[in-house]
């Protein structure tokens, strides 16, 4: 009965996250998770901090990133219409292979593919390097989810099938996010739907961005200094209250009419068994 929170943000995710990798790995091994991933926004830069804390603290860490997803080639430099100007997806690295080419798209996405400081990828280089990689479909802004706010479900069978086609039905997941936005409602059950028509898995993450439920004003601070806005500015940007590192038992209360969507994250945990050689001269392996 336990979790796999998937989807988290740490300090790394620059004024975004107020969560430090040494105390999100202590959080998981006290609610006794096998697990947890780090998927900062199109970086990778606390991956071995993040690895050698989870490692210390008994923890198995998954290694992964939410990239930014162009609407089209990453080389094309402006605006389409009707379109964002990047969507998200959710990737995690399985192994060796994956991690390397995780590693590859981070790269490609701040050499070639940045667009208004958004280190974008695209389908074209997903599918050359999606070999070892899980991918999740992403969060209120992922690359489905943008076709279902729209209300143009075409457009986002088009997308899962590209995205299930580029990583194979058995390491792509629709992911579920709940944090008491309406549209989600809508997202959620659209997901399933597809998930029944298309013989596809469903996984429930959180999208973290603050451990507990009192660091959210802390988080609320940080965005603001992000946007250069006050808080009295009530057209800016902010995060519902619901985005902290849920519990086991929250997260399968909050998703009971999504059968399976929590137990798939113990699923996706047991494939990753990403191991890092952090002293060449050494064994090869860490610790």
């Amino acid at each position: 009965m336990s979790f796999v929170h998937l989807h988290v943000h740490t300090e790394y995710s620059t004024l975004d996250s107020t969560v430090r990798t040494k105390a999100l790995v202590a959080r998981a091994a006290e609610l006794g998770m096998p697990a947890v991933a780090m998927t900062d926004h199109g970086n990778l830069y606390g991956a071995v901090e993040f690895y050698q804390n989870a490692h210390s603290a008994g923890i198995k860490p998954i290694l992964g990133c939410e990239m930014y997803l162009a609407p089209a080639s990453l080389h094309d430099k402006k605006e389409v219409p009707g379109r964002k100007n990047s969507s998200h997806l959710t990737l995690l690295a399985k192994n060796k292979t994956g991690w390397a080419n995780l590693v590859k798209l981070v790269s490609v996405g701040h050499l070639e593919g940045d667009y208004l400081g958004e280190p974008r990828v695209d389908r074209e280089h997903l599918a050359k390097f999606s070999e070892g990689l899980i991918c999740l479909s992403g969060c209120v802004n992922g690359a489905v989810n943008e076709w279902i706010h729209a209300h143009d479900l075409d457009g986002a069978r088009e997308e899962i099938i590209t995205l299930r086609d580029i990583f194979g039905a058995d390491d792509f997941y629709l992911e579920l996010n709940d944090q008491s936005l309406e549209i989600q409602q809508e997202m959620n059950t659209r997901l399933k739907e597809f998930s029944e028509e298309l013989g596809l898995k469903l996984v429930a993450t959180n999208d973290v961005h603050f451990l507990g439920k009192e660091d959210a004003e802390a988080q609320d601070v940080l965005i603001c200094i992000g946007q250069g806005r006050l808080l009295l500015d009530e057209n800016r940007k902010r995060y519902p209250e619901d985005h902290y590192f849920k519990t086991p038992d929250e997260m399968r209360t909050q998703f009971t009419d999504f059968p399976g969507a929590c137990d798939n994250t113990l699923e996706i945990a047991e494939k990753c068994n990403v191991e890092l050689v952090l002293d060449p001269t050494s064994s090869g392996k860490y610790p």
